[in-house]
Parts: C-alpha cells; sequence; structure tokens
C-alpha cells in the first residue's frame, strides 16, 4: 500500500488547495487557493487546516449530505478530507503561485479581470504597488492563462 508523506518543514512556505466535498454546490465557489509562511520553528499546517475547516463547518448549519463514514467519525459533510500542498523551492516559484492565485477566479469564469475578485490579495499587491492595476489583461488578449491546477 502507497502511503502519502507530507512535507514539514519548519518555516517552510507552502502553496495549498483546499476543496469542498461536493464541488457543484452552492455553499462556496468550490475551493480555494492560499500560501503560507509558517513561523521558523512551527511545521504545523495540517494542524491549521483541520482548525480552520472545523471553525468554518461550526457556523453554518447542518443542511449538507453526510455519508455514514463521516457521520462515524463525527465529520461534516462540507471539506474534502484531503488538500493538496506544494512547498514552494525559491522566489520563481512563489511568484509563480502568486500569479496563479491571482488568476484562477478568471480561468473558472468567476470574474472577467482578476481584479474584480474581492476576495483575492492582488488588491493588496496593488495598492503596495508590487502589480500593475490592469495586471492580467495582457494574459487574456494574448491566450497566456493556462496554468495548470
Amino acid at each position: 500500500m502507497r502511503t502519502y508523506t507530507r512535507a514539514l518543514t519548519p518555516g517552510g512556505t507552502f502553496f495549498f488547495t483546499v476543496n469542498l466535498a461536493d464541488r457543484s454546490g452552492t455553499l462556496l465557489t468550490d475551493h480555494l487557493h492560499a500560501i503560507w509562511t509558517l513561523p521558523s520553528n512551527d511545521m504545523d499546517y495540517p494542524t491549521r487546516w483541520a482548525l480552520i475547516k472545523a471553525g468554518f463547518s461550526r457556523s453554518l448549519p447542518k443542511t449538507e449530505r453526510i455519508s455514514p463514514s463521516r457521520t462515524g467519525k463525527g465529520e461534516r459533510g462540507i471539506w474534502q478530507r484531503r488538500y493538496w500542498e506544494h512547498q514552494i523551492r525559491d522566489e520563481t516559484d512563489y511568484a509563480r503561485h502568486v500569479d496563479y492565485i491571482h488568476y484562477n477566479p478568471v480561468k473558472h469564469g468567476h470574474v472577467e479581470s482578476p481584479f474584480d475578485w474581492p476576495h483575492s490579495s492582488i488588491h493588496r499587491f496593488i495598492k503596495e504597488g508590487i502589480l500593475p492595476p490592469d495586471w492580467g489583461a495582457s494574459y487574456v488578449a494574448q491566450g497566456w492563462a493556462e496554468w495548470g491546477e
């Protein structure tokens, strides 16, 4: 049997994808992406995700379908049990993943411009002068925005 080992690096920087159990529902857009840099003496992002998922889940009424296996473990049916993480290797890798996050709402058809997504960190990047206000427009026009997920 193959087992999965998470990259647990104290102070590491990680890109995450977290999905809803039912990606066709209307509870959220269906998934989220995040980049975290952990404190230098800490590598416990699994506990952080468990707490975030649990806190979010507790704030919602229990209207979702809950499978018998989840019921037996006291789980809700909101989140997929697993998530995907990638340890950021260098500044180029970091920049690529930030670009991916900023462009993702456009890729999925939620907005026409990355700036139109109200929940994006792109607003902070633009305010701080890191990115121009029209960032991403040339990707659409030139067909370059084909990042994989």
